[in-house]
């Protein structure tokens, strides 16, 4: 049911926001961007894994399916999943605590509907992520109430501004 509810607060997250992000990354207004290779669901093995090349980065699945990797958002260690479904990166409040980030209630401006109701998340920028080798600086983000998100979810508005992510034998491959 969770994972019901999440990928329906982020497909309405990435209706809000998603026209911004198009005009930022500079495409004609209608336009969409490149289709990434995204297209089948990962076999799961019993860990994940990751391997570091040359400004890349290759996970394997965790045993239920899903990338897990850690990072580091403005010097702070992280653990993100990687959500090519969620258009931004999406943090709890008591994640962003950690962080510094504490939003005013007027602040929770975006509004997202969900299962359970609409979900109100507050839009942030991130000075700087790291995961593995690869760094983006002044990433969009939104804050989301405690209890509305199980974790941190590492969105398009990282991997959109990666030379390529793709999924092939089962790995996700980032690169720089």
């Amino acid at each position: 049911m969770w994972n019901f509810v999440l990928i329906a607060v982020f497909t309405l997250v990435m209706a809000v926001i998603t026209p911004q992000l198009i005009e930022r990354m500079g495409l004609p207004s209608g336009a969409s961007p490149p289709p990434q290779a995204m297209t089948a669901r990962p076999a799961a093995s019993s860990a994940p894994a990751v391997s570091y090349g040359s400004r890349s980065l290759t996970l394997r699945p965790d045993r239920r399916g899903h990338f897990q990797v850690d990072a580091r958002v403005d010097g702070r260690r992280m653990d993100f999943l990687v959500d090519t479904g969620a258009t931004v990166i999406a943090i709890p409040e008591r994640e962003a605590a950690r962080l510094g980030i504490h939003p005013a209630r007027r602040e929770y401006t975006a509004h997202i509907r969900t299962a359970n109701g609409t979900v109100y998340g507050a839009p942030t920028r991130l000075g700087m992520v790291e995961v593995g080798g690869l760094t983006v600086r002044d990433v969009e983000a939104v804050i989301m109430p405690d209890g509305t998100l199980g974790q941190n979810l590492l969105g398009m508005s990282f991997l959109s501004r990666l030379r390529r992510f793709e999924f092939a034998d089962g790995r996700l491959v980032l690169e720089q």
